[in-house]
Order: C-alpha cells, then sequence, then structure tokens
C-alpha cells in the first residue's frame, strides 16, 4: 500500500491533460496489486489466492509499463521512477513467492 501512497502523490505532479489517461491508469494499476492481494487471502481456496496472486503480479507488470510511458514522456523524474520501480520490483518477487509456495 506504501506504492499506492507514493504513486498518487506523484501522479498528483503530472499534466493536466493526463488527468483522465495515463495518471488514471497508473492509479487503477497501483491500487489493483494490493486490492487483488486482500481479495486473494479473503478467498477459501488456494486455486482462488493464486489466482488473485496473479492477478495482482499482472497489474504490477502493468504499472511498471505505464511508468515507463510517463518517464519517456518527461511526466516522471528519473529518482522517482528508480524508487518506484524497485518497489515495483520487490512487489513482484513477494507476489511470486508467495505463488510459488502455494
Amino acid at each position: 500500500m506504501t506504492l499506492s501512497i507514493e504513486t498518487y502523490k506523484i501522479t498528483n505532479r503530472f499534466p493536466v491533460e493526463e488527468r483522465f489517461g495515463l495518471t488514471q491508469q497508473i492509479r487503477r494499476s497501483v491500487v489493483s496489486i494490493p486490492s487483488n492481494i486482500a481479495e486473494g487471502s479473503g478467498r477459501r481456496s488456494e486455486k482462488e489466492f493464486r489466482y488473485f496472486l496473479s492477478v495482482a503480479y499482472g497489474s504490477a507488470c502493468e504499472l511498471e509499463t505505464q511508468l515507463i510511458i510517463a518517464e519517456k514522456n518527461g511526466y516522471l523524474g528519473e529518482e522517482n521512477f528508480k524508487i518506484l520501480t524497485k518497489e515495483i520490483f520487490e512487489i513482484q518477487k513477494m507476489t511470486f513467492a508467495i505463488f510459488n509456495s502455494n
């Protein structure tokens, strides 16, 4: 959830014309990660939990791609890009590890 909070703060500085474009897509992706992990952990079967972990992992990959686009368009500075992508990588590793342990 820390990644979500940081991402919201950073995207507040994106251009106004991106409010309903890239900004919204980034925010949906970042919220989807912890939301799907939480939903999956509340499910009754391992199969369902693994499914939601997979969706969360996919959202992390989607977020990474969107941040690359934002950085290449000059909306996201290199330092913030590095911070966010490092956190995404850690989430991907943890999600993958949980997925493989179940």
